[in-house]
């Protein structure tokens, strides 16, 4: 059975789907650094993903095209950690969360007319300031 990574109620993608690449991390770690490939980098083929519909796809695009090469890649990469292991899994993680946030929708704001006392409020508010400000003017009451 092939494992999937849940990103919301009705997208799952398949791991074959993705591609890993590991390469030696920087940082402190001594001689481990040197030897070990812990940095894992997570790729994503975003246009031939057959798990993504067009308009998730188009979505993806747009919202994360600072992330995504010229060839329609997404990339995550991790060095976290000294375990591959880890890293891997927290790359799994991150892909889940930025997809998941690429893909919500944003509600469509409904305005509203402001209530009658709010407006009434205002509009006496502004009688009473236009009144402070004629008692100012030199003889008072001018008109």
């Amino acid at each position: 059975m092939e494992h999937k990574i849940k990103i919301h109620n009705r997208l799952s993608i398949p791991e074959h789907e993705l591609r890993f690449r590991f390469a030696r991390s920087g940082g402190p770690g001594g001689q481990h650094v040197n030897k070990a490939a812990t940095k894992v980098e997570l790729l994503f083929d975003i246009r031939n993903s057959q798990s993504l519909s067009d308009s998730q796809r188009e979505r993806i695009e747009r919202k994360l095209k600072n992330r995504i090469s010229s060839e329609g890649i997404l990339s995550v990469e991790v060095q976290d950690t000294r375990s591959q292991v880890k890293n891997r899994e927290i790359a799994i993680a991150r892909f889940r969360e930025i997809l998941a946030e690429a893909l919500k929708t944003r509600r469509k704001r409904v305005s509203t007319s402001p209530p009658v006392k709010a407006r009434e409020k205002r509009l006496q508010e502004k009688k009473k300031r236009s009144e402070v400000k004629k008692l100012r003017r030199k003889n008072g009451m001018d008109d």
